[in-house]
């Protein structure tokens, strides 16, 4: 039986220690490197995020920052592109509704 090789085996990628960040209160590992958004698609999290009018699911749409869709509240900061941000030990990600400002009257 041959052995499927991942994209880490293919670069020869030693990533250090996995450690950990939390989504909506339950902790996911997450690697040095990885951005939130790749963390939370390597935990199974497709969705982040909801839309403004109608509370339409979104997660990662383009992952180069371009789209918007990923957008996230990370560690009590609302609208962060989830894509381009890196996880960091410790951080808290939760999902964001509508435009992340729940607080303001807007």
């Amino acid at each position: 039986m041959t052995r499927r090789r991942t994209p880490a085996d293919v670069v020869r990628a030693a990533p250090g220690p996995a450690f950990e960040i939390r989504f909506d209160g339950r902790p996911l590992p997450a690697l040095p490197g990885q951005s939130i958004a790749a963390a939370l698609w390597a935990a199974g999290v497709v969705s982040w995020r909801t839309t403004r009018r109608e509370g339409r699911p979104r997660g990662a749409f383009c992952g180069i920052g371009s789209c918007f869709d990923c957008l996230a509240t990370v560690n009590g900061r609302p609208n962060q592109r989830a894509c381009l941000v890196p996880a960091r030990p410790g951080d808290t990600i939760t999902t964001q509704e509508g435009h992340g400002h729940a607080d303001l009257a807007v």
